[in-house]
């Protein structure tokens, strides 16, 4: 597999792309520490980035940050802050069962308590199914300070009565037998199409082994503390029009998830939002399909005036500035409902900024 390279890079300790030499912050917050690990010039504009369930920075971004046109287009542009959900950095403590569980809201206000402790005014934002949750409701409560959202596989509604009485049954499996052979399962089904996880006749994915080599080395205590604070989420559906920044959602066709992005998608702005369907892929699309995101993340970052190296040649330490080009640019009829992964060109039309065609 093209990007197996990535999760055994973090598996070893083999420095495989240039997102290796961060630096990782304590943060002390309201709701206790938090691991932030940050890549790159801190004086230029910041990128925030969120995981999702049991996943920290490197296992949840490594394949997007490896791919080199990713590395020239993040990092010429951003410093990145990569915020781990509490107790999921690397060789993580057990948190203290006498620690409340934090609520989502708890998460939210922790994540603008890392940007007041870097002196951060205004940030772009990257989550990944229950780090875009929170990220998209920090967006409605901190509006001002979000300059746009690039959000994967994400969840807008509360969960359904099946969904929370199925995760009531695996926290509790989590919680007397530790990350138990079917809350693995859970999790892998929940990250990773059916292809990659493979079948009786063909084997899982150096990816999805990688994965869970990862997976057995967590502690069972931190990953459902996340885990139940993200199942006591609500419905922000009624919120999604307050945002008034950029929305980028990236899906897999296969994902879980994918008819949570079409709900979301359909309740947000038509003239500053799009949606980017994954073809032959889960929710974790930054680690599965990480080149499918680049087009799609240069049309969005081009409507702030970011360009990659080869393109750009001004400093990119100027502000960002989200009306440098018209916001039709990242309309779904500009950018297209679809975008398969592997053959993609651009076609640019006379009468729109751009389109993608497969």
């Amino acid at each position: 597999m093209r990007y197996s390279q990535s999760f055994y890079g973090v598996l070893f300790g083999i420095c495989l792309s240039p997102f290796c030499g961060f630096q990782e912050h304590r943060v002390e917050t309201s709701y206790g520490p938090i691991s932030v690990a940050v890549y790159g010039d801190q004086d230029k504009p910041a990128l925030v980035t969120y995981p999702d369930v049991a996943l920290n920075h490197m296992s949840c971004f490594q394949g997007l940050f490896f791919c080199p046109e990713a590395a020239s287009l993040l990092l010429h542009n951003f410093c990145i802050y990569n915020i781990c959900p509490p107790g999921h950095e690397l060789a993580a403590a057990p948190i203290s069962s006498d620690i409340p569980v934090p609520s989502v809201d708890d998460l939210v206000d922790q994540v603008a308590e890392v940007l007041d402790f870097f002196g951060l005014d205004s940030v772009m934002c990257m989550g990944v199914t229950a780090g875009a949750y929170i990220l998209t409701v920090f967006a409605t409560k901190f509006s001002d300070r979000v300059l746009g959202l690039i959000l994967v596989s994400p969840l807008c509604r509360a969960a359904s009565w099946t969904e929370w009485l199925y995760d009531k049954v695996l926290s509790n499996l989590l919680y007397f037998c530790r990350v138990c052979g079917l809350f693995k399962d859970y999790l892998l089904q929940r990250y990773f199409s059916k292809e990659l996880l493979g079948n009786a006749h063909i084997p899982e994915s150096d990816i999805v082994q990688a994965c869970i080599c990862l997976l057995k080395e967590k502690r069972s205590t931190n990953v459902l503390r996340f885990f139940q604070s993200i199942n006591g989420r609500y419905d922000i559906t009624a919120k999604l029009k307050q945002l008034r920044c950029r929305t980028l959602i990236f899906v897999g066709e296969n994902s879980p998830y994918h008819s949570e992005s079409l709900h979301m998608i359909s309740k947000l702005d038509h003239r500053c939002s799009a949606l980017v369907e994954v073809q032959a892929c889960g929710s974790l699309v930054t680690e599965e399909q990480p080149h499918a995101m680049l087009i799609p993340l240069e049309f969005f970052f081009m409507g702030y005036g970011l360009y990659r190296p080869c393109q750009f040649s001004g400093s990119p330490h100027s502000p960002l500035s989200p009306f440098c080009i018209s916001p039709e640019l990242l309309s779904p009829e500009s950018m297209g409902l679809k975008l398969k992964p592997i053959k993609t060109r651009i076609s640019l039309k006379s009468d729109q900024g751009g389109g993608f065609v497969a």
